[in-house]
């Protein structure tokens, strides 16, 4: 093959625009790495590398829903691989988990957030942000033995957590004077 065949086999498969995406990652300049993956996605769709690279950088750049599309893509083509199901459902399990701060924020539907934090939790279990969040929807229920189980999974995962350690002690105080009343 000769070195204008190689060139043109180089710029098809999308290797150089992925070397150009860590060029302006490097940079800093992260919108532009993103249009960089696109294209290397484009020139190259079925690449799970690429969707998945794409997908952490749309993630670093707060663009979840994208994110999460090419994660996706990546799972769906390379099914087995760990890294890839790993990837995707860490994303999901964020997307719950500010779906689930919405409904609680908005205090429309608390038993709405359990349900998606606890798939949340079951996508990442070691999303702590889920466990203190579920642990404020269940108050938010008057569930205070459920809070204060999940104030405590969160406090096993960082035993010097200072609101999780704060929210067990709140909820072992409610807790009581609930069982009191």
């Amino acid at each position: 093959m000769d070195l204008i065949s190689r060139q043109r086999r180089y710029e098809m498969d999308g290797e150089f625009e992925i070397k150009k995406a860590y060029a302006s990652i490097l940079e800093s300049d992260f919108e532009r790495a993103i249009d960089w993956f696109e294209r290397a996605v484009r020139l190259d769709p079925d690449n799970a590398a690429y969707h998945y690279k794409l997908s952490v950088t749309y993630a670093r750049s707060n663009k979840l829903a994208r994110a999460i599309e090419h994660a996706r893509s990546a799972m769906k083509l390379e099914p087995g691989n760990d890294a890839y199901k790993f990837h995707a459902d860490a994303l999901e399990a964020k997307q719950l988990l500010q779906d689930a701060e919405k409904q609680i924020n908005g205090k429309t539907e608390p038993h709405l957030a359990v349900e998606m934090l606890k798939k949340a939790i079951l996508l990442d279990p070691l999303l702590i942000e889920a466990f203190l969040l579920l642990a404020v929807a269940y108050g938010e229920l008057d569930e205070f033995g459920f809070a204060l189980q999940s104030a405590k999974n969160a406090v096993k995962l960082d035993p010097q957590h200072a609101e999780a350690n704060r929210l067990v002690e709140e909820f072992k105080y409610k807790l009581k004077r609930y069982l009191r009343s």
